[in-house]
């Protein structure tokens, strides 16, 4: 009954209108309900990977990702808010794999390959958005990734249909969020100067996957 409940209210949220909470028509297939937990196993070059809710690591640890940006996995204890939040600096990994965690929705890019334009374009998607955030990544091997937890998609670009229905699929989603109902907001995480983005391989004493 929980879980009907919880679908209701995400399927009302869904009904006719844009992507800051709202399906489009076009989009309605994409939402998720009881009967299509995770509609996003539709869209085109989706990846999906079973990931178990993650332990936690300390503010000083690394955690041995098998690609970056990641989708999941062992993550700081502090979740890096994304409550709509636009990040001009790239974000250390293991906070931000928190707030997937959480039910966001991690968009991810490398400045040098994605353009002033492009960079509005996704900008307009994710800011004050709940459960969005946006972040660069300097060398990261796709120009632009989108993260959920368990889930990734590489668009062709900004302008991507695809990117649409990953929101509305993943954001929030009950049925694919490890924590469904845990908060965006995050008082103790400082947006202005977040803890770096360590381009460096982690060392032989990164907490592992497993």
């Amino acid at each position: 009954m929980v879980v009907g409940v919880v679908a209701a209210v995400f399927a009302a949220g869904c009904a006719g209108g844009t992507v800051d909470g709202h399906a489009t028509a076009a989009l309605d297939g994409y939402a998720p309900s009881v009967n299509n937990q995770d509609p996003s196993r539709g869209i085109p070059g989706i990846v999906t990977v079973e990931i178990p809710p993650g332990l936690h690591v300390t503010g000083s640890q690394r955690v041995a990702y098998p690609a970056i940006p990641p989708m999941g996995g062992p993550h700081d204890a502090r979740w890096a808010a994304c409550d709509g939040v636009v990040y001009d600096k790239a974000l250390r990994t293991e906070n931000v794999v928190h707030s997937l965690e959480h039910g966001a929705v991690w968009i991810a890019y490398d400045p040098a390959r994605v353009g002033a334009e492009e960079q509005a374009t996704l900008r307009a998607k994710v800011e004050n958005k709940p459960y969005m955030l946006m972040s660069p990544i300097p060398g990261m091997s796709d120009a632009l990734s989108l993260q959920s937890w368990g889930h990734q998609l590489v668009p062709d670009n900004a302008d991507d249909g695809r990117i649409d229905q990953f929101i509305v699929a993943l954001r929030e989603n009950p049925y694919t969020t490890p924590e469904p109902g845990a908060t965006c907001s995050s008082p103790v995480f400082d947006r202005d100067n977040p803890p770096p983005y360590d381009p460096s391989p982690p060392g032989p004493d990164a907490f592992p996957m497993s």
